[in-house]
């Protein structure tokens, strides 16, 4: 089953640039799509990485990589207060 034919160079660049992103991370689960148009990779550390295949408007394969990060913690608090003098 070939679902692309062919990519851009630029397409493969970021696919790898995203990927390196998984080097020496731990992998909690992975989920393919039933249409096997979508891979969702979650990572230990709460990351999700997305991997998906569109159709562009000349009907064309479009690879698409996403990475979601969790929102950082807090690292520092601002106290105010009033006197009610």
């Amino acid at each position: 089953m070939a679902i692309m034919t062919q990519l851009s160079i630029q397409a493969l660049r970021q696919v790898a640039e995203t990927l390196a992103l998984l080097k020496g991370r731990e992998v909690a689960d992975a989920v393919m799509r039933s249409d096997m148009r979508q891979l969702k990779i979650e990572l230990a550390d709460g990351a999700v990485l997305l991997l998906a295949v569109t159709t562009d408007e000349g009907g064309g394969a479009r690879l698409e990589v996403d990475v979601i990060r969790p929102p950082r913690a807090a690292t520092a608090q601002l106290e105010v207060r009033f006197d009610t003098a």
